[in-house]
C-alpha cells in the first residue's frame, strides 16, 4: 500500500492491530513500515517489510527487541545494534523478508530497570544475576505479538534471524512455522565478551566466540 492508514484496521485477532503503514525508502532499499499497536498496552510494534509476504515459504525474518542504549547511545556492553543492521542488511538483499521490531527494552523489563540492571553489573553481577537481584526472572520477552504479525504479514513459513532456542520455540509455540535458523552475526569486543559468554553458557545461546564473531 502507498499512504498511511488514518483509521486503525483491525489485524490478527484481539491481540494487535495494524493502525498504519507507509513506503519507507532506507539505505538497506525500499521497505514497507507498518505499525501495530499492541491492545491495552499503547505500545507499538513495528513491522519493516520487503515484497509479500503472503503465501511464500522460507522468508528470512528477524524478531527484536528494542536496545535503545545499542542502537541509539552506540552502547558496547551488548550486540544489538549489529544484529539489527545485520538482519536489515540480509533482508534488504532478499527477495522478500520482514524485521519485526517489538517493544520490549531489556528482556522485557523496561529501560530504566535495565540501567539499574547495568548498576549492578558494573559491581560485579552478570547480567541474569543483575535481573534477579532487582526481582525479575532471567527473560519476560514475549513472542505472542511477534506471531501475530507475521500471521497478518501471511507466509507460510519463515527462516529465523536468531541463534536463541528459545525465540525459536516461543514462536513456534505461537504457531509461526520455522522452516530453519540463519545465525544472527556480529562482531565481539572487550565490553560484552563476558555478556556473551554468559548468554551461551547460561541459556543455550548459539554464540561462536573463536573469531570475534557473536550472534544471539
Amino acid at each position: 500500500m502507498t499512504t498511511a492508514h488514518l483509521h486503525p484496521v483491525p489485524a490478527a485477532g484481539d491481540l494487535i492491530e495494524l493502525y498504519s503503514e507507509a513506503p519507507l525508502p532506507t539505505r538497506h532499499g525500499p521497505l514497507r513500515a507498518m505499525v501495530f499497536r499492541e491492545k491495552g498496552t499503547g505500545k507499538e510494534h513495528v513491522a519493516a517489510v520487503k515484497g509479500d509476504l503472503r503465501g511464500h515459504q522460507g522468508v528470512p525474518v528477524r524478531v527484536h527487541s528494542e536496545c535503545l542504549t545499542g542502537e541509539i547511545l552506540g552502547s558496547l556492553k551488548c550486540d544489538c545494534r549489529e544484529q539489527l543492521e545485520h538482519a536489515l542488511d540480509l533482508i534488504g538483499r532478499s527477495e522478500r523478508g520482514a524485521l519485526i521490531y517489538l517493544r520490549q527494552e531489556g528482556r522485557g523489563i523496561g529501560l530504566g530497570n535495565k540501567i539499574r540492571a547495568y548498576a549492578l553489573q558494573a559491581r560485579g553481577a552478570d547480567t541474569y544475576e543483575a535481573n534477579r537481584a532487582l526481582g525479575f526472572v532471567d527473560d519476560l520477552r514475549r513472542y505472542d505479538v511477534a506471531a501475530r504479525m507475521i500471521e497478518h504479514l501471511g507466509p507460510q513459513s519463515i527462516d529465523l534471524i536468531t541463534n536463541n532456542p528459545l525465540k525459536i520455540e516461543g514462536l513456534e509455540a505461537e504457531g509461526v512455522r520455522v522452516r530453519r535458523r540463519i545465525p544472527s552475526l556480529a562482531a565481539s569486543n572487550p565490553h560484552n565478551l563476558g555478556y556473551l559468554r554468559t548468554k551461551r553458557e547460561r541459556s543455550g545461546h548459539l554464540i561462536e566466540l573463536g573469531e570475534q564473531k557473536t550472534s544471539a
